[in-house]
């Protein structure tokens, strides 16, 4: 029996699979497959005002065709029409080619224009047999993403066929009128077949009012997306950590300074979190050399000092044991108990802390992605905390967190973000913010250099090592 196509018109298995390399299974699949560019076969250009660098459109008659042997293996076409002459070069080519280019038969050629030695000419030009009186077309072209085996002409007859549905509007009338927004359905039919009068520099850089139509909608529906999942996590329930301020006390007296108002107030916000029986999502924002690492410890002490576990994740080795490095001597002394866990360890040390943590005989496991792609599991894992949250794909942090009963999350990240912005793209976090380095902190300087001036580079690292500094 044959198999049902998942599309509202008949599609070959075969084109259906490319489409589905493209994530294309059903209509609305083709109608939002947006083109990547347009290109304009609405008009001819005649030969004597091209330019190279020009992508354009010719109509011409081919006066020869022959195929050159030195240096490779060559067919070139000689075309002209009324006011010039244009050479067509192809590569790879096929005898019918040349049989194809017959001396007085008419060609529509697309392609870019170059100089080349003999004067101007096109490389492996799009060419359809027309004449004169072949009417042009009223749309700019679109060209499509695609993937091997599925050809722009094929893609465009889909798309064209999916477009034949009408499409709903998902925004009231009231609001397209007040946001000063078109119509989905008009934005959508304008991308794909925009009128040849179209302002094609609108439409390439994203400024067309269809775009923003699009930017809108898929805005919109992040948000709502982000919201839902907030209010889903509220009506989750985990264990509550009240804050006891038993080894989370200790632990701030320990410390060799006093933690800023910045530090403390996140903190705070954190501890508060961590107290409501539903399920912590909190970002805590901040520059490197902020204190997000002991607002952090904080946290993993209030889970610890209620009898779970806590986790705390880097995205690579050094990072990890760098935390690790850090912390486990202090929180060692208050009788917390840490591992490490890490892809670079002997299978036995690995095996043995892995025991000890599904035992419970640990409170602390640092590590990377080995934490969520190992089988071992926790005990009773509390609290997990991602370092450089941006680094880790969703499945990753979703991995770890399976490995306890919706255990709390803080996530870390060091990368600059205005609040209001991480509020809207982070909509389904809490997020604090240290804006305050600790008193004698040198900011941290951030700096993008190109490979050119890779020398630059390791002379600064090496003046770094030699005046006391670290560099990795």
């Amino acid at each position: 029996m044959k198999a049902a196509s998942p599309f509202s018109f008949p599609v070959s298995p075969a084109t259906a699979a490319k489409l589905a390399k493209l994530g294309l299974t059903r209509d609305a699949d083709l109608v939002l497959h947006l083109p990547l560019r347009w290109e304009d076969e609405t008009r001819i250009t005649p030969i004597r005002d091209l330019l190279p660098g020009q992508t354009v459109q010719v109509q011409a008659v081919v006066r020869e065709a022959k195929v050159a042997y030195r240096p490779r293996r060559t067919l070139t076409v000689t075309v002209e029409d009324a006011s010039g002459v244009l050479g067509l070069r192809f590569l790879n080519f096929y005898p019918s080619h040349l049989k194809l280019f017959q001396p007085g038969e008419h060609f529509r050629i697309n392609g870019e224009v170059r100089g080349g030695f003999l004067g101007l000419e096109m490389v492996h030009p799009r060419f359809s047999k027309a004449d004169d009186s072949t009417p042009l077309p009223t749309q700019l072209t679109p060209v499509y993403p695609t993937t091997a085996g599925l050809g722009q002409a094929t893609l465009r007859k889909l798309v064209t066929r999916a477009l034949e549905a009408p499409i709903t509007d998902t925004l009231p009338a009231a609001w397209l009128t007040e946001l000063g927004l078109p119509e989905l359905e008009s934005s959508i039919r304008l991308l794909h077949q925009p009128p040849h009068d179209s302002a094609l520099a609108e439409l390439e850089s994203h400024r067309h009012p269809a775009w923003q139509r699009l930017a809108f909608d898929e805005l919109l529906a992040q948000q709502i997306s982000l919201a839902t999942s907030r209010r889903q996590r509220r009506s989750q329930r985990t264990t509550p950590l009240p804050a006891k301020q038993q080894l989370t006390t200790v632990f701030t007296q320990t410390l060799p300074f006093e933690l800023t108002s910045a530090q403390a107030h996140a903190w705070q916000e954190i501890s508060a979190d961590l107290e409501q029986p539903h399920p912590m999502r909190r970002l805590l924002q901040g520059d490197v050399g902020s204190g997000k690492t002991v607002v952090a410890a904080l946290a993993c002490l209030q889970a610890i000092e209620n009898g779970l576990q806590a986790a705390f994740m880097a995205p690579t080795e050094i990072l990890a044991e760098q935390h690790y490095r850090k912390l486990a001597s202090p929180l060692s002394a208050l009788g917390v108990r840490c591992a490490w866990v890490s892809g670079s360890q002997k299978k036995s040390e690995r095996t043995a802390a892995w025991q000890a943590i599904a035992a419970g005989e640990i409170d602390l496991a640092f590590g990377t992605h080995a934490l969520f792609q190992e089988a071992g599991s926790f005990a009773r894992l509390g609290l997990a905390v991602v370092d450089e949250q941006h680094r880790f794909g969703v499945g990753q942090r979703l991995a770890l967190m399976q490995k306890g009963i919706e255990p709390h999350q803080l996530m870390m990240s060091a990368t600059p973000i205005p609040r209001t912005l991480a509020m809207s793209f982070f909509a389904d976090l809490d997020v604090s913010v240290i804006d305050a380095l600790p008193p004698g902190r040198t900011p941290v300087v951030t700096k993008l250099v190109s490979a050119a001036r890779r020398d630059d580079v390791v002379a600064r690292i090496r003046e770094a090592c030699l005046a006391g500094g670290q560099a990795y």
